[in-house]
């Protein structure tokens, strides 16, 4: 009997702020892929803007687990990891990956670890380094600027960008070892802002008009869009095409029916339109 295909999903869960695992699991899942989840942390929200949060490390739990699954013979059609919080969890995803990766599976990384020209709290380059290590496991990787500088070694530069910086950065990152690249946050002027696509060599850019403002899970919501349309059998380019417009949409209708933008983006309201975008249920 055929079975559903399957992704196993590795990043921390918050009770209440959507990213991470609470975006992952009903993003996936909504693209008609069966989700398994991994959790390396339990936090009562996100970071971005609360204070006073609780955080519950998971860790010791995470190699058990992997243990357990592989006892059973379960099997994954991909591996999806965000935000690791240590050295230790990088180490163990990496061991997963080389246990659980198969010939027509793929691991996509989120190299989750900075933004804006700087490292996330508790995070320093030599982290860097460590998720560069992950990367080159990775069949594809999802960095944006400030992640592609830090693990190429490159000085992070602001934008708007040329073609010529933001090809060179690909092919910098494509030495780590992923044959396909997804570049977010590139501009070339102040009206358009989107992704550049590196496919095992062939270069392409997808842009969306600018939509100002910081809002908290999108790299998450575009991120598990992505992998749930590269399951659909979507290309590169085309998962990203889709992954963008979905992300674009839970920003517009954010601005509409979220008075908090820490509370994350409201993509909720926007599945129906991935599930048509991707043709599924027809």
């Amino acid at each position: 009997m055929e079975r559903i295909n399957r992704v196993l999903a590795i990043h921390d869960i918050s009770g209440f702020g959507k990213c991470s695992l609470t975006v992952a699991l009903p993003v996936i899942s909504a693209c008609g892929i069966e989700t398994t989840v991994m959790p390396t942390a339990v936090l009562s929200t996100h970071t971005g803007g609360f204070t006073g949060y609780t955080w519950r490390d998971l860790t010791s739990d995470m190699q058990p687990m992997a243990d357990h699954w592989k006892s059973i013979n379960i099997g994954f059609d991909a591996i999806y990891s965000g935000y690791l919080g240590s050295f230790e969890q990088i180490e163990i995803v990496k061991s997963i990956v080389k246990d659980f990766k198969e010939e027509n599976s793929f691991f996509l990384c989120d190299p989750a670890m900075a933004d804006h020209g700087k490292m996330y709290a508790l995070f320093d380059m030599n982290f860097a380094k460590k998720m560069a290590e992950l990367c080159s496991l990775a069949d594809i990787i999802v960095p944006n600027f400030t992640e592609a500088a830090f693990m190429t070694g490159e000085e992070y530069k602001e934008g708007p960008y040329t073609k010529e910086y933001v090809e060179d950065m690909l092919v910098k990152l494509a030495a780590l070892g992923p044959k396909k690249i997804v570049l977010t946050g590139v501009y070339f002027d102040s009206d358009n802002l989107g992704c550049a696509c590196y496919d095992n060599g062939n270069i392409e850019y997808i842009m969306m008009p600018r939509l100002e403002g910081v809002y908290h899970g999108t790299g998450d919501v575009f991120a598990s869009s992505l992998c749930g349309a590269l399951m659909c059998r979507k290309s590169l380019k085309k998962a990203t095409e889709i992954a963008a417009k979905f992300t674009c949409g839970c920003i517009e209708r954010t601005l509409k029916y979220t008075p908090d933008v820490r509370y994350g983006v409201a993509f909720e309201g926007e599945l129906p339109k991935l599930i048509k975008e991707l043709g599924l249920y027809e």
